[in-house]
């Protein structure tokens, strides 16, 4: 038994378990695929403050099989980095950095690799170039025991039709299906979160290029990386940073290697403690060290900052909204910045709703009601917000980055069922989601997002982060809600007005018989009973 005993690389691992990333059936091997390049191709453009242009093309060669291309004008990469990147599992440098990015585990674009070299037994083909250096087309695959890439071909091109940036192609094994959850989805969805990005997206068996074009022409803030807060390091956590700090004393161990802590937060964890300020960190004991972590989370510290978080903004998700829906209102709510488990986190809530029917009302600014035919979009758009007997769309987001797939398990989801949807208007079973042709965006903007799985498809159930979702919800919802019911105060007057249109000319005939006037005066007096209820009329 000792002797069959070895190590098992990550890659062997993940090949055998390939469903916890995403790749458990063929549709969406397709989807997870085109999701992590299209989300490394975003992160790289935003990083270099280039407005992004993505290019996403599927070409089926047979009844199960696709070759997929994605291409971004973004800085490129060097040469020594393209076999780490997209043939290493676990290789990445947004792991350990502490503000907001899509990619946390650097696994994704080379999962997809392993996938395809699994299927098809081909690599992925990668051509980048960097503003000055030259375009290098490099044919790559993996060795799953080793973890390690394997180049199988590296030429250096002297022309290529892109300044600078990065295409990956790679064949698999999948299956393309349209509507909810497909490659179509996602591509509209992230258009929606996005929309300072424009997306070219070329559809198997398509000779059309449907393009997502943008709605602003600025980058979003960059965020900036913070140090962490004491509230989010375990015990564990906290002695291996106190056995690999630079700091010379403990009281600067706390400062320099923590965010919101200062000479006088310090001086206060360590007084609660039997150390001294002037303790070396390297030879603090276990029990030491768990008598500072009890110190620290008895005190009262300030939430960690928040320039480390990028949120879309109303603004943005209102233009997203209004690019990809054609809705009759619009609500949005962005909550202040809050925090789990010493994580900085932000929700921001979008609601496209559309009135039911085919029918719409609208008020001119003389206050003149007037009926007419509600105007339909595509088939696209019509997906997106949902029929008017079935449940809302709700369009999950994480760091910008679509949720398709695990709806049921997820947080978001859950929030949604809990708030109660029949106060602004819509209706609502007891514990299942609201009905109506509505959307609704719901966006997290972290550090670190609390994924359930290493597939990055649904968010954990934190109950800081519940409590934020709901209050967003309800802010957003409550701006529905008068919507709604002003619609309906109109509807109604509308219904009314209609009536006694209808029954104008029998009053007036009733009046001629009672007063005896000629055909022309009862006319006028109809005339006159109009022209009055037009102008006492009130919205």
């Amino acid at each position: 038994m000792a002797l069959a005993q070895k190590e098992i690389s990550v890659s062997e691992f993940f090949a055998k378990n390939r469903h916890l990333l995403g790749f458990d059936n063929k549709q969406k091997a397709l989807l997870t695929t085109i999701k992590e390049a299209v989300d490394n191709s975003l992160d790289a453009c935003e990083e270099a403050g280039i407005l992004p242009e993505i290019s996403i093309e599927i070409h089926q060669l047979e009844e199960d099989r696709f070759k997929i291309m994605v291409e971004d004008n973004g800085p490129g990469i060097v040469k020594a980095q393209i076999q780490n990147i997209f043939g290493k599992l676990l290789y990445g440098s947004k792991f350990h950095s502490r503000r907001q990015s899509r990619g946390q585990q650097g696994i994704g674009i080379s999962a997809a690799l392993l996938y395809g070299q699994m299927t098809t037994g081909k690599g992925a083909v990668i051509t980048s170039k960097t503003k000055r250096g030259k375009a290098h087309h490099i044919k790559l695959q993996m060795d799953s025991r080793k973890n390690k890439p394997v180049i199988t071909s590296d030429d250096e091109l002297k022309e290529w039709h892109l300044k600078q940036g990065t295409r990956f192609e790679l064949e698999l094994e999948a299956t393309y299906k349209r509507g909810l959850r497909s490659v179509d989805d996602y591509i509209k969805q992230t258009a929606v979160a996005n929309p300072h990005c424009t997306i070219n997206y070329l559809a198997p068996g398509s000779e059309e290029i449907r393009v997502y074009e943008r709605a602003v022409k600025k980058i979003p803030d960059r965020p900036d990386e913070i140090k962490p807060h004491p509230y989010g390091v375990e015990l564990g956590e906290l002695i291996r940073m106190l056995r690999e700090t630079n700091s010379r004393w403990l009281i600067g161990f706390l400062q320099e290697d923590f965010c919101r802590v200062g000479k006088k937060k310090a001086q206060e964890i360590i007084k609660a403690t039997k150390l001294n300020e002037r303790t070396y960190p390297s030879r603090v004991a276990r029990e030491e060290a768990d008598a500072l972590y009890r110190a620290i989370q008895k005190t009262k510290i300030s939430a960690p900052p928040t320039n480390c978080l990028s949120p879309i903004g109303e603004n943005r998700i209102t233009e997203g909204l209004m690019k990809e829906c054609d809705a009759d209102f619009y609500a949005v709510s962005t909550r202040p910045p809050s925090v789990y488990r010493g994580n900085p986190f932000q929700i921001e809530v979008g609601i496209a709703w559309s009135k039911p029917g085919d029918d719409l009302l609208e008020v001119s600014n003389k206050g003149k009601i007037t009926k007419k035919r509600k105007k339909r979009g595509t088939t696209d758009t019509e997906d997106l917000l949902g029929n008017a007997d079935e449940p809302v769309r709700i369009l999950r987001f994480a760091n910008r980055v679509p949720l398709l797939s695990q709806q049921a398990g997820c947080g978001f989801t859950k929030s949604v069922m809990q708030t109660a949807w029949k106060n602004y208007g819509l209706t609502q079973s007891k514990g299942a989601l609201p009905v109506g042709s509505a959307a609704i965006l719901i966006h997290m903007a972290s550090v670190w997002v609390p994924f359930t799985s290493e597939a990055k498809e649904a968010i954990a159930s934190y109950p800081e982060i519940l409590k934020e979702v709901k209050l967003a919800l309800q802010e957003a919802g409550r701006k529905l809600g008068v919507h709604i019911r002003k619609g309906k105060k109109v509807a109604s007057e509308f219904q009314k007005r209609t009536y006694i249109e209808q029954y104008l000319p029998h009053v007036g005939i009733g009046l001629q018989e009672i007063l005896g006037i000629s055909n022309e005066e009862r006319e006028n007096l109809v005339e006159k009973l109009r022209t009055s209820m037009e102008s006492t009329r009130k919205i």
